[in-house]
């Protein structure tokens, strides 16, 4: 089972999941002098990356050990007000002393196939093994039920062998690089930013289903591990545990 942490506002959601990051670093560092962190882009995550920014958990996080990549990206540059890259860079990456070697952005500028194929060697590669499992894996979700760039009724969604797609995204009508499903469940921990009060009625329907409502994609994220959180604030958990009509 998912496991929610149900808070106040969106600051108090935001907090408490940078201190699960800075902890699970922590750990990882201790045990093997490696941290492997997968980004999520959109605005919910702002505030949690210029939380992990700022002190207490500037000084305290060993940032020299961290291996930073995106779990997608908008086929943009990376100067562009769109791109994945550029906030994360803004909000966290700029202000804390990250190796820049250790940054890995997917090539949002490229073509869409080579990008992808490019972003999945590079994974390959870096963890060598053909499935790189991440320490944590920051997610979003849309109000369709997205998640990373695996959008409703779209081709990513069966893939089973490819780690790194890239996928239509049908509202902006235009690709994406994103994830797969295989990659994403390969996580050791995965952690949901749900936090706007649009989200109530995607999250009942993620976490809480109906009988016989077909799987959103952010309910397709089910990893191995079984280590699943969602930071949620208590307006965007309004509808879960209510009593179905």
């Amino acid at each position: 089972m998912p496991r929610l942490h149900v808070m106040r506002s969106h600051e108090h959601a935001s907090r408490t999941a940078a201190q699960m990051v800075a902890d699970l670093s922590a750990r990882c560092l201790s045990s093997r002098g490696r941290f492997t962190i997968a980004l999520s882009g959109g605005s919910t995550p702002q505030l949690l990356y210029e939380l992990l920014a700022s002190p207490p958990h500037l000084g305290n996080i060993g940032w020299d050990g961290w291996g930073v990549f995106w779990s997608d990206e908008r086929c943009v540059p990376p100067d562009h007000p769109d791109s994945n890259y550029r906030m994360a860079k803004e909000a966290l990456l700029d202000k804390v002393p990250v190796p820049a070697t250790n940054v890995h952005r997917m090539q949002g500028e490229d073509i869409p196939h080579v990008a992808a194929q490019d972003y999945e060697e590079l994974l390959k590669g870096y963890f060598r093994s053909p499935l790189p499992s991440f320490d944590l894996m920051l997610l979003g979700i849309g109000e369709d039920g997205h998640t990373a760039s695996l959008f409703p009724g779209t081709l990513a969604l069966a893939e089973r062998s490819r780690l790194v797609l890239h996928n239509w995204a049908p509202e902006q009508q235009s690709y994406r690089i994103t994830f797969t499903l295989p990659l994403i469940n390969a996580a050791s921990i995965i952690a949901f930013l749900g936090t706007m009060d649009s989200k109530a009625e995607v999250l009942r329907k993620v976490l809480e289903p109906e009988p016989g409502e077909s799987p959103l994609p952010a309910a397709m994220v089910r990893p191995s591990s079984d280590a699943v959180h969602w930071f949620l604030t208590q307006d965007a958990a309004r509808l879960l545990g209510a009593p179905k009509q």
